[in-house]
């Protein structure tokens, strides 16, 4: 007989009660630990005198001894920046974030600057074309 057949109350066999979800589940993201939190758990660890407390204590908390382990290396070593929660990357540095600023302003008056030569010029030669066309020639008389 199937798992996922079931016997009713009238005695009839229900395939169709128990069938699985056919939905995909999204993909789980990982945990992220703050420093308060890796701390208490510490400190109730630290306050276990019992046999099975511990793993009590994980089990509730969904833990891994192995995480315990890393957490109480890390505050042995006085390691409080691996306990505290940090954004990846490189640091940013100041000063390096005010020059890539300034530069992409000095590109965007290059370009403003280019922009405004290019009108000049286009205005000089109509008005020198204007200026052609509107003065009378000499030459022609009435």
């Amino acid at each position: 007989m199937s798992q996922y057949k079931t016997t009713t109350s009238n005695g009839k066999s229900s395939s169709a009660m128990h069938q699985p979800d056919p939905e995909v589940v999204a993909r789980a993201k990982r945990r992220q630990f703050s420093a308060m939190y890796k701390l208490r758990i510490l400190q109730e660890v630290d306050e276990c005198n019992q046999p099975g407390q511990i793993g009590a204590l994980l089990r509730r908390e969904g833990l891994y001894s192995s995480q315990l382990t890393d957490w109480r290396r890390e505050r042995v070593a006085g390691q409080l920046q691996g306990l505290s929660s940090q954004k990846r990357g490189r640091p940013r540095d100041e000063q390096a974030t005010e020059l890539a600023s300034l530069r992409q302003e000095n590109e965007q008056l290059k370009a403003q600057l280019a922009q405004a030569e290019l009108i000049m010029a286009a205005q000089k030669k109509l008005a020198q074309a204007l200026e052609q066309t509107l003065t009378p020639n000499k030459e022609v008389r009435l």
